[in-house]
């Protein structure tokens, strides 16, 4: 069996965010989100008051993976990010998903047990340099660790045959389709948006 030997000074770590210190790193966080998504700069001017926002909703969590600076006397670099909250009716992303899955037809029983519980996953963004550690499996599982939810659900950009880092990661955590082809207001790209029953460790569905 082939040994993967790991150096701490070169490898990327997690840690908990708090709010404050999410703060901190803010923009930090959004040049990771704009790099990972492709968005032209300047995107994260428009989503810091919306991010900043999302810090004072139930249940928000925040994991964060940092990269060893060689300088000592400089802070370790954010390459990875990922937070979420609890989800509710009054917000955007609940209410979009809703009309969503009543439009498509799925019953009301269906919908609340979507719906009733869960879990927002909101950002799950890795730098293309720091990827190739596992972050996005990290990241997950980190994030939603004792997290007091029936269910997480999520929204990512349809790609053909699911063939990106993204789909792959999702689809190995067990995280099943719940709407397909949507699209949400304000966006002509097509998203997909997929739940699983928590904790991770159990059952799917």
């Amino acid at each position: 069996m082939r040994t993967v030997v790991t150096d701490a000074r070169t490898t990327p770590y997690l840690v908990d965010l708090t709010p404050p210190e999410f703060r901190l790193r803010l923009l930090e966080a959004l040049s990771i989100y704009v790099e990972a998504m492709g968005y032209p700069r300047g995107t994260e001017q428009s989503r810091a008051p919306m991010w900043s926002e999302h810090l004072h909703r139930p249940g928000w969590r925040a994991v964060g993976a940092l990269l060893p600076n060689s300088d000592p006397g400089q802070a370790d670099s954010l390459v990875a990010v990922a937070y979420g909250y609890h989800g509710a009716p009054h917000q955007w992303w609940h209410q979009q998903v809703r009309d969503g899955l009543r439009r498509s037809g799925h019953p009301p029983q269906s919908i609340e047990k979507a719906l009733g519980n869960y879990f927002e996953l909101t950002e799950l963004h890795v730098l293309p340099s720091a990827q190739g550690y596992g972050l996005g499996w990290q990241l997950c599982n980190r994030l939603l660790e004792g997290v007091d939810a029936d269910n997480v659900m999520l929204s990512t950009p349809e790609v053909a045959r699911e063939d990106n880092r993204a789909w792959r990661l999702y689809r190995r955590l067990g995280f099943v389709d719940v709407l397909r082809d949507f699209r949400f207001a304000g966006d002509r790209r097509p998203f997909a948006v997929l739940g699983r029953r928590l904790p991770l460790d159990g059952p799917v569905a």
